[in-house]
């Protein structure tokens, strides 16, 4: 990627010469200007409060990660759940025996077997898991078993039917820790919310974007039993709910109505058994122009409307990935559409303009996901991917996608604009840990978290008014410079007249939101010119431009 345009020369080429470009520049006043120094409820924010996590068996180690997170200004970490997988009786673990006999045909001597299932999540469930009679908690050579016999017909512990499912949960060795009590009490002692990876299906062997329903009876009443264990072992006040691990894109299409269906499954689970308890979804952006068609704006919202309707009475939070660590997604202004990608989403979807690569910006989708979940009692959060695709230069270990730099991720961020109340990121291991071609990018949000991030402009030339919202905003000074509707390029400088720390908590917005207001006097803009924020604020730090237009 091109580095971030420090001048409006630099970025804005094109457009002035044809003086199509309104440009507006903001400087944050420093420490040695004449300005009076930040307050310390103004210390500079990085605007993501929240981390995809892999969690630990160790304490020591979830909250040395914690504390980390937590130094970047982050107060939630998420983790990803473990598939539910159909197997037989020989694809039983080998150690799951009692008395030499496989430890799901001996809990199910006398009924009825069904189907076979195995499941792992670094957790030993053992007795908090045993609620019926034919559920079995075991230790053989020192690695940990629960057997829970399900019936085929019926939610309680007996099948009218006779015929039972068995699960067979593999715990990892004895003593068994538990991977998510330990992440659970770490963020019980960092104050900290942690949201619990829930079980997914297996997915389609035809469809494999899809999940396997076939067994959704089964795969409803195992929820329950997981949530059942979550609330008998872990239900401290650092568990703030359950992530939802199977996606769909946010398009809205008949196709995907069997993940609207998990989530259902799953809200209603939590709703029965742990009902002061949250949930996350993630569905990602796709807005590729590919033969299939990438999603639109408008079919955003009515998949972001869709998924809410299965919150099921629970409070329901969903974010929208942003698809920029992947290729899926372009964090680009409107005055950029004719420019070409930058070389990492290049590397997935070839060389080309913006516009002609994906149908419409990143600020668009969020906007219109939003409108969606009007009304709908869920919340809008955005999840910045925190990676961006390998372009064979920004190698991060062994992981698939590359390192990003911070430059990158400001971009990401001034495009999920206003709308999310929340945003969070994919992911801290090892995207943020890793060291590729340069240094960790945890080591880059630290060293760069003064960054200024403009996420909208407001500015009415009939009255000289504007107001800016962003991050790390306080004591502007307002340099306008601008096309008039004759053409004329011309250009201000005036002081903010107002800051308002709490924007984002007074309008319902990201709490962490920042506005200030100036006016330049009344003046004129022709239509359609495009005006672009820049900020240097109090440390020093300049923000990735920002284009708008009237």
């Amino acid at each position: 990627m091109a580095a971030v345009p420090e001048t409006i020369g630099h970025f804005s080429h094109g457009a002035l010469q044809d003086f199509r470009l309104l440009t507006l520049t903001l400087t944050v006043l420093g420490l040695c200007s004449i300005g009076p120094p930040a307050a310390a409820a103004d210390l500079p924010v990085f605007p993501v409060s929240g981390f995809f996590v892999a969690a630990s068996t160790v304490d020591a180690v979830n909250n040395q990660k914690l504390q980390a997170i937590k130094a970047v200004g982050g107060d939630t970490v998420i983790t990803f759940g473990s598939r539910m997988t159909p197997s037989s009786l020989a694809g039983v673990p080998a150690d799951c025996r009692i008395t030499g006999v496989n430890c799901a045909q001996s809990a199910a001597a006398g009924v009825l077997l069904n189907r076979v299932f195995t499941y792992s999540d670094a957790s030993p469930w053992g007795a908090p898991a045993v609620r019926c009679p034919r559920d079995l908690s075991i230790t053989n050579n020192n690695k940990l078993f629960t057997v829970l016999v399900l019936p085929t017909v019926g939610a309680g512990c007996d099948a009218t039917n006779n015929r039972y499912d068995v699960v067979v949960v593999s715990g990892g060795n004895a003593p068994g820790a538990s991977a998510s009590g330990s992440m659970a009490r770490a963020a019980t002692a960092h104050g900290m919310k942690f949201y619990a990876g829930m079980p997914t299906p297996a997915n389609r062997t035809d469809l494999a974007y899809l999940p396997d329903l076939s067994y959704q009876d089964t795969f409803r009443l195992f929820t329950t039993r997981y949530l059942q264990y979550q609330e008998a072992a872990n239900n401290v006040t650092g568990l703030a709910g359950f992530y939802l691990s199977t996606e769909m894109p946010l398009k809205d299409s008949a196709i995907f109505d069997s993940v609207l269906a998990v989530y259902r499954i799953q809200n209603q689970a939590i709703r029965s058994v742990l009902p002061t308890l949250g949930a996350v979804v993630s569905p990602y952006l796709d807005s590729r122009r590919t033969p299939q068609g990438g999603s639109t704006p408008a079919q955003a919202q009515s998949a972001a409307r869709k998924i809410a309707l299965t919150a099921s009475g629970v409070s329901l939070n969903i974010a929208v990935q942003d698809g920029m660590g992947t290729g899926k997604g372009g964090a680009f202004n409107g005055n950029e559409a004719g420019a070409p990608v930058d070389r990492y989403a290049g590397a997935i979807v070839g060389a080309g303009s913006w516009s002609s690569k994906y149908v419409a910006p990143n600020r668009e989708y969020y906007l219109a996901a939003a409108a969606g979940v009007a009304g709908t009692g869920a919340t809008l959060w955005a999840n910045m991917e925190g990676m961006a695709p390998a372009a064979g230069t920004n190698p991060c270990g062994i992981n698939l996608r590359g390192q990003t730099t911070k430059a990158r991720i400001d971009r990401q961020l001034q495009q999920m604009a206003n709308a999310p109340r929340k945003i969070i990121s994919f992911m801290w291991d090892t995207y943020y840990t890793c060291t590729g071609a340069w240094a960790p990018l945890a080591q880059g949000l630290q060293n760069g978290k003064t960054t200024p991030i403009v996420t909208d402009v407001s500015f009415n030339p009939g009255s000289g008014s504007l107001l800016v919202t962003g991050f790390n905003l306080s004591g502007a000074t307002v340099e306008l410079r601008w096309t008039t509707a004759a053409g004329a390029i011309q250009s201000k400088t005036v002081r903010a007249t107002s800051y308002n720390a709490a924007y984002g908590q007074q309008q319902g917005l990201n709490p962490a939101l920042q506005g200030v207001a100036a006016n330049v006097e009344p003046t004129t803009l022709g239509t359609g010119k495009y005006y672009v924020v820049k900020v240097t604020n109090v440390w020093g730090a300049v923000n990735p431009y920002y284009a708008q237009t009237r």
